[in-house]
C-alpha cells in the first residue's frame, strides 16, 4: 500500500509541476526549452498526471476502483476542457479540432459529475 501511496503522490506531484511549469520538466528531461506548442501539451501532461495520482490517492475508506478511476477522469477533463477553451479565447493555439475538444471534454465532465451529485452507484 506505500507504494502506491508513493506512486499517486509523485505522479500527482509531477503533474502539478507540469501544469505550472512545463518548459522546467523539459529542460530537466530533455535539456531543451519547449516550444508554445510543447507546454500546451505538457499542461494537459500534466492534468493528466494530476488525475492519475487523484485516481490513486487512498480514501478514508478504500474506494472502488471504478469510483476512484471516475474520479481521476473527472478531475482530468474539466481541467482539460477549461484549459483548451482558454487557448481558443486568447486565439494563438487554435487547431481544426479544439473546439470540438472542449466540447467533449466539457460534456465528459458535465456526465461524470452528475454521476457523483446523483450518487448514482458507478460499481
Amino acid at each position: 500500500m506505500r507504494l502506491i501511496n508513493f506512486a499517486a503522490a509523485t505522479e500527482a506531484a509531477v503533474g502539478v509541476i507540469l501544469v505550472i511549469d512545463p518548459s522546467l520538466v523539459g529542460r530537466l528531461l530533455l535539456g531543451a526549452d519547449l516550444s508554445s506548442v510543447a507546454q500546451a501539451v505538457g499542461r494537459i501532461a500534466g492534468f493528466a498526471l494530476l488525475a492519475l495520482g487523484l485516481a490513486c490517492w487512498p480514501g478514508p475508506e478504500p474506494p472502488s476502483r471504478r469510483s476512484a478511476a471516475a474520479r481521476g477522469l473527472l478531475a482530468y477533463n474539466v481541467l482539460a476542457a477549461i484549459f483548451f477553451l482558454y487557448l481558443g479565447i486568447g486565439g494563438e493555439l487554435v487547431g481544426l479540432l479544439l473546439w470540438p475538444a472542449v466540447a467533449l471534454h466539457a460534456a465528459l465532465a458535465i456526465l461524470l459529475a452528475r454521476l457523483f451529485v446523483l450518487r448514482i452507484a458507478i460499481d
